[in-house]
């Protein structure tokens, strides 16, 4: 009987030994979202090397309307924060190649969950596929959802109230 005890006291200590999983894929940083931006930028802080400054981060290989093109850049933005919203687990950012682009924001895929937000908001027809040279990870992922969302007709690809101008077209237009 006292062996026994011993035996699981040495058994529970060197399992409370162990390094606890934490979830995560390999290479994602938790973050704290501040504020949503657009359906393609938010502003974090908790990054590694800045953890209690503001920075901007841009979702890499979608391009969103502008808040400007109603309706669909404010739904665009709306189902951003209801997609990292919960407070149950944190957003997590994974990196690619190429790591800030030319307005100094950090490109970065978004996961929630496990969840890529960045295709959830293609599929959904919240945004657009937009390859980002070099950056290419997700690439194949992130056109299948944009040929879904096209077929059935979702978000921006509504056949009764399609999008006209591409988020890009609309800036130059409307700067």
């Amino acid at each position: 009987m006292g062996k026994t005890v011993i035996f699981l006291c040495c058994l529970l200590l060197l399992l409370g030994c162990q390094p606890k999983k934490s979830g995560l894929n390999d290479g994602t940083v938790p973050i704290q979202v501040v504020r949503v931006v657009s359906g393609q930028t938010l502003q974090v802080v908790g990054l590694r090397e800045q953890p209690s400054l503001i920075s901007e981060v841009r979702l890499t290989g979608i391009t969103a309307p502008s808040i400007r093109q109603r309706p669909w850049g404010e739904a665009s933005r709306q189902r951003l924060m209801e997609l990292i919203d919960s407070k149950s687990s944190p957003v997590r950012l994974e990196f690619d190649v190429e790591a800030k682009d030319k307005y100094g924001r950090i490109l970065a895929y978004v996961w929630k969950d496990e969840t890529l937000v960045n295709e959830l908001l293609v599929k959904e027809g919240h945004a657009l596929f937009t390859a980002r040279s070099p950056n290419h990870k997700y690439d194949s992922r992130l056109e299948r959802a944009q040929h879904w969302s096209r077929l059935m007709g979702e978000g921006i690809w509504n056949p009764e109230d399609p999008m006209r101008l591409s988020p890009s077209e609309f800036r130059r237009v409307y700067r």
